[in-house]
Parts: structure tokens; C-alpha cells; sequence
């Protein structure tokens, strides 16, 4: 099953990549960095990730073939229950994002994400949650002047 996924992320992440190098400009006319610029390093550095990723499951099932222990990626149970969570926290955050804006959205995704996902981690799950949407923030509305998502809500901070 998780060459299944694999294989349709590398799928997802050449066919962005695709409109990243072929239907968005890398450079504007005044030389600085277009809206193909960070489209193209996540594209091609999601599709080398998921490659990784796929010669790292193929060595791990051949692993077991040969009578090794299966690692922990073998486990079905709450596979789905997993699959579906996933799926409605992204839907949701599609919502939250519209309503609320990037920068909201973001933080709530990620604590709501990391609280089910990773349990039991307060301290890491609160800087992550606090200190990715910050960075993010600061690097796109600050020092690229690309601003996040607005909000529909305006909240007071």
C-alpha cells in the first residue's frame, strides 16, 4: 500500500513540477525571483523526497522477503482511520484558510495535525505549530512581498 501512495505523490509532484518549469516564470522582467521560482525547488525536491522515499520501501520489502522483521510501516491497523483524518483535517483546512486566512489556518492545521499525529510531544508540538507558520510569514509576506491567503474574518491581532 505504501508503494501504492508513493507512486501516486510522484505522479503529483512531476505533474507540479511540470507546470512549475513550463507555465510559470522563473525570473520577472526586473530580474528577481517570478512565481515559478519556489514552485520549482518543492517540486523537484518532492519528487527526489518521494523517490527516496520509494527505494527506501522496495529495500525494506526486500528486507522481509528474505525472512527479515517487517518495520513499522507494515502495520494496517488504523490505516484508514489515519487516511480519514487526514482528509478531513485538509478539507477543513481549506475552510479554516478561506474564513481565516493562511496565517490562522496554519497555526490551527498544524496543532490540531501534531496533537493527533504525534502525541504526547507538548513542547515540540507547540513550537512547531507556533514557529513554521511564523517563518513562513516572515519569508513570504515579509522578505518576498508575497502575502498569505487573506481572510474573509478579520481578527483583532
Amino acid at each position: 500500500m505504501r508503494i501504492v501512495f508513493l507512486i501516486a505523490l510522484l505522479g503529483a509532484a512531476v505533474f507540479y513540477s511540470y507546470i512549475a518549469f513550463f507555465d510559470l516564470e522563473f525570473f520577472n522582467r526586473r530580474g528577481r525571483p517570478g512565481a515559478g521560482f519556489f514552485p520549482r525547488i518543492i517540486g523537484v525536491s518532492m519528487a527526489v523526497m518521494t523517490l527516496w522515499a520509494m527505494l527506501d520501501a522496495l529495500r525494506d520489502r526486500r528486507t522481509v522477503a528474505a525472512g527479515g522483521a517487517p518495520g513499522a510501516d507494515d502495520a494496517p491497523e488504523g490505516m484508514w482511520r489515519d487516511f480519514l483524518l487526514l482528509m478531513v483535517m485538509a478539507v477543513a483546512y481549506a475552510v479554516l484558510i478561506r474564513v481565516f486566512g493562511g496565517f490562522v489556518a496554519t497555526l490551527v492545521y498544524l496543532g490540531v495535525a501534531l496533537v493527533v499525529l504525534n502525541p504526547g510531544r507538548h513542547v515540540t508540538n507547540a513550537l512547531v505549530t507556533v514557529l513554521f507558520p511564523v517563518a513562513v510569514y516572515l519569508l513570504f509576506d515579509r522578505l518576498l512581498n508575497a502575502s498569505m491567503p487573506p481572510a474573509l474574518v478579520e481578527l483583532p491581532f
